[in-house]
């Protein structure tokens, strides 16, 4: 019995939603949506049940200033980047199941349902609370339509209701100088009423759950064993705004749901409508529902509270009406932020991204200069799974370069032109294997078993680094058996280094297709044999053939590493 039949497992697996107000750059995919990918790719090679949904963030303030600011309906926003974030991604080789958005009336509903299933449990209570208000404006502004001084770091263009450069979380009126963000007019705190998610009620579940998740990364559970240590508040889930979910509520028509409150449902509205396309409206109960899925949220660390607090306090306090309850997280695996090298009068400087500056390198764009598959390999050597990493055009065409093509695309290019070159494109299983051989097939079975631990606790960066020692193994294997010598002498000894080499290439592909999908896809065009984890294979195939092979990578230019710094330069500078 396979190991898959006896842990009878599923998947669901989400990355966090992007607000639908602007385009993706690299940070974007480093933290939540290229591991994600990578993670479900190889999910579904080894037979698991998994599925992916993701989507559009539609609603709150972000959504609201972008709209003000172009002098344009929310809606007309919404509807441009979301189909502007599902090309990108598409051509990125995100490979969501379904890709949604919480702007759909089945979101809406669902938000609504999950209000009432929370109210009817005593975890929803009313509260008078202070606000900023603008006069000139005539209207209570969102926390995120204030700016001032954070009053923790000093920061001078702190938000609202947390600053970036500390991240410390405080209240709009806490701010030092706050003043409109859309007139720079002065902002004064008013009285207004909102309804209240009463998370301290969900302090003992929460702490006694979060402490059994020994598999968590470190940072996060400590991160919110912390927060919860130090006592959890009321959080509020509505606000004075008029783009967003209504609330089914009388006196609060003037109000719609929290986008914090309304994101993470997003979630569940995507499953359901993914079941709806597939024609099983209700299997998605199977994924929320029934205790053998794993649910597992690829984020940026700044999205921890909500996905490790306050979404798991949510989902237990809808389990209580009689209904079967829905699981909680299985992992909140929270990257780090990912910075920009950028190169000024020569000298490299580490600098935080800002979209607001065009201080970021934008994914479409790069996709316009270069594969999918080098963006994506480059990425996920540097992912920022346990610290902060800086983004490098240099590094990026070194690692391609040496890494990709000199170590991987070199061994795949150089086994399979010479098998073509010198063997009429084929290679057969030999007799009897060699000592060198059995000693190459031990030492990937072994890597093989050192990839699997790394991608099952969901660490691909740390799994393509065994790919790429994978592929040294195989490159030391091909120069030590010589076969360039031994066809003169011995082309039996000479077919079964093919033989073997073969057998080498078809792990190296198969553990690589999570990180370079279309490569290996094109690689299938003119390789015939088995793509597969070498400890998998009851038998080895009688042979291996190639036919009119071709390099699957490209090399990357100076030149066009020199275009791409000065982009970055330039919008530093400017």
């Amino acid at each position: 019995m396979s190991e898959r039949a006896v842990r009878n497992e599923r998947y669901l697996v989400t990355s966090a939603l992007p607000y639908a107000n602007g385009p993706l750059h690299i940070g974007h995919m480093a933290g939540a949506y290229l591991p994600a990918d990578v993670y479900v790719r190889y999910l579904r090679m080894r037979g698991e049940d998994v599925v992916f949904v993701g989507g559009t963030d539609e609603h709150g303030v972000p959504i609201t200033l972008t709209a003000e600011r172009e002098d344009k309906e929310p809606q007309e926003v919404v509807d441009y980047w979301y189909a502007h974030m599902k090309e990108t991604f598409s051509r990125f080789g995100i490979s969501f199941d379904n890709f949604s958005r919480t702007s759909t009336p089945l979101h809406a509903k669902n938000t609504q349902l999950f209000y009432q299933k929370l109210k009817e449990g005593g975890y929803i209570s009313e509260a008078e609370s202070k606000q900023m208000y603008s006069p000139t404006e005539g209207r209570f502004l969102p926390d995120r339509y204030v700016e001032g001084t954070c009053p923790v770091c000093g920061y001078k263009e702190a938000r609202g209701d947390q600053c970036d450069n500390c991240g410390s979380w405080y209240e709009a009126y806490e701010l030092i100088e706050p003043h409109s963000k859309i007139t720079g007019g002065p902002v004064e705190v008013r009285e207004t009423t909102h309804l209240y998610l009463d998370l301290p009620k969900f302090s003992d579940r929460l702490r006694a759950w979060v402490a059994q998740q020994d598999h968590w990364r470190d940072s996060v559970k400590n991160f919110v064993l912390g927060m919860i240590g130090g006592g959890l508040e009321k959080r509020p889930i509505t606000r004075d705004i008029l783009w967003g979910v209504p609330i089914p509520e009388p006196g609060f028509e003037d109000k719609r749901f929290y986008v914090w409150f309304d994101a993470p449902i997003g979630y569940v509205s995507s499953t359901m409508e993914w079941a709806e396309f597939a024609g099983d409206p209700d299997c998605w109960r199977r994924y929320w529902q029934e205790p053998e899925t794993r649910l597992v949220h690829f984020i940026g660390k700044d999205n921890t509270v909500f996905h490790a607090v306050v979404w798991p306090a949510m989902l237990m306090g809808t389990g209580e009406s009689g209904e079967e309850p829905f699981i909680l997280p299985h992992d909140v695996l929270a990257n780090e932020f990912m910075n920009l090298e950028v190169v000024i009068n020569g000298v490299p400087r580490a600098m935080q991204m800002s979209t607001s500056r065009n201080l970021a390198v934008w994914l479409h764009e790069a996709l316009d200069d270069f594969p999918a598959d080098l963006l994506r390999f480059y990425l996920a050597s540097i992912l920022p799974e346990t610290n902060d990493v800086n983004f490098s055009w240099r590094e990026f065409q070194e690692r391609v370069n040496s890494d990709l093509i000199g170590n991987l695309g070199n061994y795949i290019n150089r086994t399979l032109s010479f098998m073509e070159r010198y063997f009429d494109g084929k290679a057969t299983h030999p007799k009897e294997p060699s000592e060198s051989t059995r000693e190459a097939l031990a030492d990937f079975r072994e890597l093989e078993q050192r990839y699997e631990a790394r991608m099952r606790a969901g660490r691909p960066r740390d799994a393509l680094g065994e790919l790429l020692a994978m592929g040294r193994r195989a490159n030391r294997f091909f120069d030590s058996e010589a076969p360039w010598q031994s066809r003169k002498v011995d082309p039996d000894e000479a077919r079964e280094t093919l033989y073997t080499c073969s057998v080498l290439l078809g792990s190296i592909a198969y553990h690589a297709a999570p990180f370079v999908p279309e490569a290996v896809e094109r690689l299938g065009r003119f390789f015939s044999g088995p793509i597969a984890h070498i400890s998998d294979l009851e038998a080895l195939p009688d042979a291996y053939s190639a036919k009119n092979a071709k390099p699957l990578f490209r090399r990357v230019e100076d030149a066009e590493i020199e275009a791409a710094e000065k982009r970055l330069s330039d919008a530093a500078e400017g």
